[in-house]
């Protein structure tokens, strides 16, 4: 099995499908790439297994014809979007506990979301077309950056106080959320 192979200081090796079917394998600088294979081919049945989860997420998103959503389409969709996260802002920032800066509605190619460091939030059109439990969970996840800026236990733990179920959320972001 190929893979692109990228050392670095960490100390675990991480096995990652990406969205062409490449796979990375990011693993410490110490390791063998004996030991290193071995882990690879140890791991292939779970490889094959998310291989498959992207190529029919990719056709699942291609029957939805995001791809092909018109430039009148995905103004319409900023515009429905920007009338609502607002307000799911406003009520979450309440229960997390922090404020927040501007609020940008974006057609993005790889992101839901993000928070900068000065507290701006921008949010993907397309979570319109998502189910509200998601488009709430990338609201509560960006706004939790305004205590962790980033995806330590901590973090974690703030997104649990708020949505306890939250892992239902990624699961679906990693199975049907694909971004263009």
């Amino acid at each position: 099995m190929e893979f692109k192979l990228i050392r670095t200081n960490r100390k675990t090796v991480a096995i990652q499908v990406n969205p062409d079917l490449s796979i990375t394998v990011r693993a410490p600088r110490y390791a063998s790439k004996r030991e290193i294979d071995r882990i690879v081919e140890k791991n292939e049945t779970w490889i094959y297994k998310h291989i498959e989860i992207i190529k029919k997420n990719k056709a699942d998103y291609e029957a939805l014809n995001v791809e092909k959503l018109t430039s009148e389409e995905i103004k319409t969709l900023a515009e429905q979007t920007l009338k609502l996260i607002p307000q799911r802002v406003e009520y979450f920032a309440r229960q997390v506990g922090v404020d927040y800066g501007r609020i940008t509605i974006r057609n993005q190619k790889t992101r839901w979301g993000s928070c900068s460091s000065k507290g701006n939030l921008n949010f993907n059109c397309l979570l319109m077309l998502a189910p509200a439990e998601i488009l709430d969970y990338v609201v509560v996840h960006e706004l939790c950056h305004r205590k962790e800026m980033n995806h330590s236990k901590a973090f974690w733990a703030e997104v649990e106080k708020v949505l306890p179920d939250y892992r239902e959320s990624v699961k679906w972001l990693k199975e049907k959320g694909i971004v263009r």
